[in-house]
């Protein structure tokens, strides 16, 4: 793990409005701190600058691990996780309901990899569309 300055972890939640850059949830009213992701991980030569950096919620954050790669499911490629910096979200994924659904082979691999639609994934954003706050704009 790396260490991040106070000032670049502060950049990085402010310019994700403080959500998870990958399955969307909000940091607010949960009780594990987001993580600080690594896009290219810095195994693979990543650096610790703020173009390499996104906000991961815990769960995003321990499924991407050390990877920036994944299986495509419907290809069989090894593919290019979804990179925030570089990438659209709309281009990738799509809300259907609670479930985050792949769009390209990115997306699909994404998906899979970081168990994007996971139970608990899944019920918070039921309960957050229930309060008027899901799907996040």
């Amino acid at each position: 793990m790396s260490y991040i300055p106070a000032n670049l972890r502060r950049l990085v939640i402010q310019r994700a409005g403080a959500r998870c850059e990958y399955c969307r949830l909000a940091q607010v009213r949960q009780e594990a701190t987001f993580h600080i992701d690594h896009i290219l991980p810095i195994k693979q030569g990543g650096k610790t600058i703020v173009e390499n950096l996104a906000l991961a919620c815990m769960s995003c954050s321990l499924h991407k691990a050390a990877r920036f790669k994944a299986l495509d499911i419907v290809s069989g490629d090894d593919v290019q996780l979804y990179n925030p910096r570089r990438d659209s979200w709309n281009t990738h994924f799509e809300w259907h309901g609670d479930y985050i659904i792949g769009l390209t082979a990115t997306g699909r691999a994404t998906v899979e990899a970081l168990k994007l639609n996971r139970t608990l994934a899944l019920a918070i954003r039921h309960e957050e569309a229930m309060l008027g706050r899901h799907p996040p704009a």
